[in-house]
């Protein structure tokens, strides 16, 4: 672990099990406006991607623009479930007990949720004062810019910092911005991490393992 002396995690499908609520949330949307997708699809093409760019390829699947609410909809539906169903990764919570070095969280989502989501899955503690969210600062992944920003608030260097992904733009995120990235592969079925990540894991013990 002396490697690294922070760690910066992203939080939907990382620090909590968001990802399958929120895109399904999205699927239901963008079919009820004529998509014609799944699930599979939102993974393949919305995971880790920012509103807009979700927003947009749903226009482009239509053939025109989404309504301008599609965001107020989206936020609404998602937190609904999240409050129903949310839960945190395994192992996550034992994970953060156990840190020496310092951590924070830099996701693509508004604050709000994300302090919404660790609040619901009893991780804000560990996270209050380290949230770093794109809204924030208008850049959005695979923009390495949150990155960069939560390695200067934290007071460290891009070398002494490790980014936890699970998407191929969060990790590619990480890579624009010279960190070194491990890649969550829980949730990784068609093996899209591997190629590009610093390392791989599919278990918080693993994780917990390769620090050592």
């Amino acid at each position: 672990m002396a490697r690294y002396k922070c760690i910066i995690f992203d939080c939907d499908g990382v620090l909590v099990d968001s990802e399958p609520l929120s895109n399904q949330v999205m699927v239901d949307l963008a079919n009820e406006l004529g998509a014609d997708i799944d699930l599979d699809y939102a993974y393949q093409n919305f995971k880790g991607n920012s509103f807009k760019n979700c927003a947009d390829q749903i226009s482009a699947l239509i053939g025109r623009a989404v309504p301008s609410d599609l965001e107020a909809q989206y936020r609404h539906r998602s937190t609904e479930k999240f409050k129903a169903h949310i839960k945190p990764i395994e192992g996550i919570k034992e994970l953060l007990d156990g840190l020496k070095i310092s951590y924070c969280v830099a996701s693509s989502g508004p604050e709000s949720k994300i302090r919404l989501n660790l609040q619901l899955t009893g991780l804000l503690p560990y996270f209050e004062g380290n949230i770093f969210s794109c809204y924030t600062i208008q850049k959005w992944k695979p923009d390495p810019a949150v990155f960069l920003w939560a390695a200067k608030t934290m007071v460290f260097e891009v070398k002494d910092c490790l980014v936890i992904e699970d998407s191929p733009i969060g990790v590619q995120a990480a890579l624009n911005g010279g960190f070194d990235v491990y890649g969550f592969t829980a949730h990784d079925y068609k093996d899209e991490l591997r190629k590009n990540s610093t390392k791989t894991f599919d278990s918080m013990i693993k994780l917990r393992e390769l620090l050592d």
